[in-house]
């Protein structure tokens, strides 16, 4: 990745945050690297370095920042959204496949030998597959310490380090002082708060349109499964080692989430599926700027700006979503999938663990009281389901059936590393499976930016309602214009209908 020195150096002079995580700034003569909007006093040109990646700064060296804490700026916007097999990487480490399954898992995922995916990721992000996972456990470390009551040896493990000693030479390295010294840094112990619980910021780039996105969950609420009630999005979730629930409140700056998780070993992928659903990690600036240039609209960016994505905490619960919502209403998609999930069994819901309480970052959590949230059903729960449980066409069903055990079996890789083009084109071989269904499950599973429902009724009800082509070839042509967001003009479309 290219970092123009001149243009790095005027945001870090100028502090502006809409550059965290896009690049890190290192001062070789304090040895710190720091987020490009940090407070503290701009470094002289001849003592800064820029790096792509936190990782590629602890490779030279540096420790991060107590300051303004880089190791929690939001993700890379460019990360979040290439299709390339960096950007794919880049989003199963932050899921966590290198600490369950290693390099040579991760490289499997991708099609790749681990020598070519260490140099592809060499190349774009100064760090191989080990150390961009080493940064995040480092980064899930901080976080057990400053928010929970774990012993040191708790927390070595369940942020994936292999030994105890690999995690205080991490922590000491990367931050500069002993774990035990980051916990007495944050008051010495938790608050008081609920057992087994965690609460912390999630950073995004302003603005961010909170009503946009509790307004879209809402409408698509599954009871039991999720809801939105006081501003706070309240869900369950089927993690790698067990189930978990969140509770999502967006506030300024930040987004607090409370998880309350069966295995502390799930909170990089919990954190990571939470900034996946919100697109937390997005560049709202530079989207709205290119959609605003179209003068139809230009009126609803300036209104609403920082409408975001609304993407899914899992792949196949939004195609399966997909597939139901086919050619009926979202009260009645609804109505079907709780029927679904009425029939399957309950996963068993997250249990207590010995932590004395919760924290967030500033010392203002709140505990998440409200258990009973179930995560939704996996791909071999749905394949195995009898035709009683389903309320659909037979046809619909079959197809419901055919996606699910494309998925159970590998045949469909719809995780945040799946590649696109040929998960729409697997999607679309699947019999009842067209292309307005997998145009949706790209943009909403895999998080594709550049997907347009022509077709879709509410899409041409909103382009009609802001004075837009209705017809979907001339819509298609003008949506060129939109590129490469026109996912989130999609978005927009639906709340002008």
């Amino acid at each position: 990745m290219e970092l123009d020195f001149e243009r790095c150096y005027r945001a870090v002079d100028s502090r502006d945050q809409r550059f965290d995580g896009w690049f890190y700034t290192g001062v070789t003569s304090t040895g710190i690297y720091c987020r490009p909007s940090c407070p503290a006093m701009t470094p002289k040109r001849q003592n800064v370095r820029f790096f792509p990646s936190a990782a590629a700064a602890q490779g030279a060296g540096l420790r991060a920042c107590r300051r303004c804490r880089p190791d929690a700026a939001p993700g890379s916007p460019q990360w979040d959204v290439r299709a390339d097999v960096v950007g794919r990487a880049v989003r199963l480490i932050a899921d966590g496949v290198v600490d369950r399954d290693g390099v040579p898992g991760l490289a499997t995922r991708l099609g790749y030998t681990e020598r070519h995916l260490h140099r592809m990721l060499r190349a774009e992000l100064g760090a191989g597959p080990l150390a961009l996972a080493r940064a995040q456990r480092a980064q899930t470390a901080r976080t057990l310490i400053e928010t929970t009551g774990l012993g040191m040896a708790e927390i070595a493990f369940a942020a994936g380090f292999g030994s105890v000693r690999q995690f205080n030479d991490t922590v000491r390295e990367v931050f500069g002082t002993a774990p035990s010294e980051l916990r007495v840094a944050r008051g010495g112990r938790p608050v008081a708060g609920g057992a087994g619980t965690i609460t912390l910021r999630l950073a995004y780039r302003p603005p961010l349109h909170a009503a946009a996105l509790l307004d879209f969950l809402a409408v698509r609420g599954l009871p039991g499964v999720e809801e939105v009630r006081d501003g706070t999005y309240r869900r369950g979730l089927r993690l790698p080692h067990g189930a978990a629930e969140v509770a999502l409140t967006p506030a300024a700056g930040h987004v607090s989430a409370t998880l309350r998780l069966a295995d502390m070993r799930d909170l990089a992928p919990a954190v990571a599926r939470c900034r996946r659903l919100l697109d937390l990690d997005a560049d709202p600036q530079a989207v709205d700027e290119t959609l605003a240039a179209d003068p139809a609209l230009a009126a609803a960016v300036a209104a609403e700006p920082g409408i975001r994505l609304p993407r899914a905490v899992d792949g196949f619960e939004a195609a399966l979503r997909a597939v139901v919502g086919q050619q009926v209403s979202v009260r009645s998609a609804r109505t079907t999938l709780t029927r679904l999930l009425t029939a399957a069994p309950t996963p068993q819901p997250p249990v207590d663990h010995e932590v004395d309480g919760d924290l967030d970052l500033q010392n203002h959590g709140q505990p998440h009281d409200r258990p009973g949230l179930r995560g939704f059903l996996r791909a071999e729960e749905v394949a195995g389901l009898p035709d009683s449980a389903f309320g659909m066409p037979a046809g619909r069903r079959e197809t419901v059936r055919a996606l699910a055990r494309a998925v159970a079996s590998g045949e469909i890789d719809l995780d945040p590393g799946g590649d696109r083009e040929e998960v729409v084109r697997r999607l679309t071989a699947v019999p009842g499976i067209g292309p307005w269904t997998a145009g949706y499950v790209a943009m909403r599973a895999l998080g594709d930016p550049d997907v347009l429902l022509p077709t879709d009724l509410a899409v041409r009800r909103g382009a009609a309602a802001l004075g837009l082509p209705t017809d979907p070839k001339t819509l298609d042509t003008h949506a060129e214009r939109w590129r490469p967001w026109r996912s989130y003009a999609v978005i927009r479309l639906w709340r002008a209908a």
